[in-house]
């Protein structure tokens, strides 16, 4: 593993340089290796962290859905399990892909994993619960369950797992390998939902709901409870509703109009690591001039110079060090030439100006001149999310509206759900810049956010929509749309809502890590999700 491997090496220098010096002088280790060194410890103890407040946060608030001190500890276990499977058999997948996931994929797995299962175990749960009102045998009752739920489950969870496949298109390795393991770990809390738990329900019995457990002829209390008759009160003035919800989704997304994408790399880390101090003594002691790196085959070296100062944006270029032999650029003799730019690091007209050398550098094929260095590493990242983005957000709308297609047989009501969808997502990217600005500081959002922001909300908020519109779909067919729907509602609204909230705090829980990044794709995905329960879904 290349990274352990800079990593172990980082240590070692840090280790060795801080060896004998005199009372006072601080050593720190910066550049491209120490960032990188630091950004995978970050996540040395940062997974138990996650994972331990994720649990917590499952447990107390399934306490809370059920009322039960006994229930919650059954789809805790099997969605632990579920986890703990996950971690191990998504890092070997990933692996038979010839890839290797950074330490941010088990945060981000733990939590999909627990979020989407301990939903799909919600919704299995209540309507067990409503079918051993029906059944005196707890078997029959679970079967019925089981062929009502399992259709959303089946379809919800086919949705993420595309979704998360679509990762693998990605031109960055970590991105690809997050895809596949996250996949890998949906369907195993998926499997777990539909065969584990029905079967762990099942062996307990009726009592597993003390102290209230259903009995046969009961009350179904959904059905005069607080969200038929929001269904009642919303289906005499559906426009007005609709308006509403459509301006109040309006009015966030149009806070996402000044979004700035692309953080330094000092301000990725919520607390400032070694490379991040070192880095600001470097600024602030030989100023913050933007260099990058270019080489050149031996002999080509005062062209390539000369070259370089006639782009835009560049202050000077100069040759940096004697010839250089390198394995990689097989075995070819190379110099390498240092260019200063006269823009902010990370700008855009550092960017542009980087454009520009490479451009130029075209034109001059025998020099063999390519340019490199932490600033162009950073360019060839961005454009890399920016064509991700393109190409595989138009793939994730497509897949998630076939699966609505062959899940409703309907061209409608398809494309009505993925345009709420689209709709909550962009509010809450809106709602979230707001935060970002004007409470937390942030000057822009790191360049992994939007994607993976967008995958995480669409994927895991049509699955509330998915769970509605199949109950409704059933209902219909006896009652009628307008009552079907009303009922179907009522029926899932206490597990919808239950179901959001759960999510929605679970993906909060990643701000509990060290890095931007993940605190800032767990509050825009925080407030999607609950945009999705609470409005949209109304």
């Amino acid at each position: 593993d290349e990274v352990e491997i800079v990593t172990e090496r980082v240590e070692e220098i840090r280790e060795l340089a801080a060896q004998g010096m005199p009372a006072g002088l601080e050593v720190y280790l910066t550049g491209p290796e120490g960032f990188q060194a630091d950004l995978n410890n970050v996540f040395a103890g940062a997974d138990f962290t996650l994972l331990l407040s994720t649990v917590i946060v499952v447990a107390v608030l399934l306490l809370i859905t059920y009322r039960s001190p006994v229930l919650w500890i059954v789809p805790l276990l099997v969605v632990g399990t579920a986890d703990g499977m996950a971690g191990q058999l998504g890092r070997q997948v990933a692996t038979l892909f010839g890839m290797v996931p950074d330490g941010s994929v088990t945060g981000i797995l733990s939590v999909l994993v627990f979020g989407a299962g301990t939903n799909y175990a919600l919704l299995m749960i209540s309507r067990y619960r409503e079918e051993l009102l029906k059944y005196a045998d707890r078997r029959d009752a679970m079967r019925a369950a089981w062929r009502g739920a399992a259709p959303a489950i089946i379809a919800s969870g086919l949705t993420v797992i595309l979704a998360l496949s679509t990762l693998t298109l990605a031109g960055l390795e970590g991105t690809r390998a997050l895809g596949i393991a996250c996949a890998t770990g949906v369907f195993l809390a998926m499997i777990s939902a539909l065969f584990v738990l029905p079967a762990a329900l099942v062996s307990f019995g009726r009592w597993i709901f003390w102290p209230v457990a259903p009995k046969v002829g009961g009350v179904n209390k959904s059905d005069s409870g607080l969200w038929a008759k929001l269904g009642r009160g919303v289906s005499k003035r559906p426009i007005i509703v609709a308006l509403v919800g459509l301006g109040i989704l309006g009015g966030l997304a149009s806070g996402a109009s000044g979004v700035q994408i692309g953080l330094s790399a000092n301000d990725r880390f919520v607390s400032k690591p070694e490379a991040v101090v070192g880095a600001e003594y470097l600024s602030a002691g030989f100023g913050s001039e933007t260099t990058v790196d270019v080489i050149a085959k031996n002999g080509f070296e005062d062209e390539v110079v000369a070259a370089a100062k006639t782009v835009d944006g560049v202050k000077d270029a100069e040759v940096a060090t004697l010839p250089i032999t390198n394995e990689v650029l097989k075995g070819d003799e190379y110099t390498k030439i240092t260019v200063t730019l006269e823009a902010e690091s990370l700008s855009q007209d550092a960017f542009d100006a980087i454009k520009g050398l490479r451009a130029e550098f075209e034109t001059m094929a025998d020099a063999g001149a390519l340019v490199g260095g932490q600033e162009a590493q950073q360019l060839d990242v961005k454009s890399s999310y920016e064509r991700d983005q393109s190409l595989i957000i138009p793939i994730i709308l497509g897949l998630v509206f076939i699966v609505l297609l062959l899940l409703l047989r309907s061209l409608v009501a398809p494309v009505l759900l993925l345009l709420t969808v689209v709709g909550s997502f962009f509010a809450s990217l809106g709602a979230g810049w707001l935060i970002f600005v004007n409470v937390l500081g942030y000057s822009a959002l790191d360049l992994s956010v939007y994607l993976f922001s967008f995958l995480f909300l669409v994927a895991l908020g049509v699955d509330y929509n998915i769970f509605l519109v199949t109950r409704a779909k059933e209902e219909s067919g006896a009652l009628g749309l307008r009552e079907g729907m009303i009922k179907a509602l009522s029926s899932t609204g206490g597990v919808i809502t239950s179901a959001g909230i759960l999510l929605a705090a679970v993906f909060a829980v990643l701000g509990v890590l060290p890095l931007i990044a993940l605190l800032q794709i767990g509050i825009i995905v925080c407030i999607g999700v609950l945009l999705d329960t609470l409005l949209v879904r109304t």
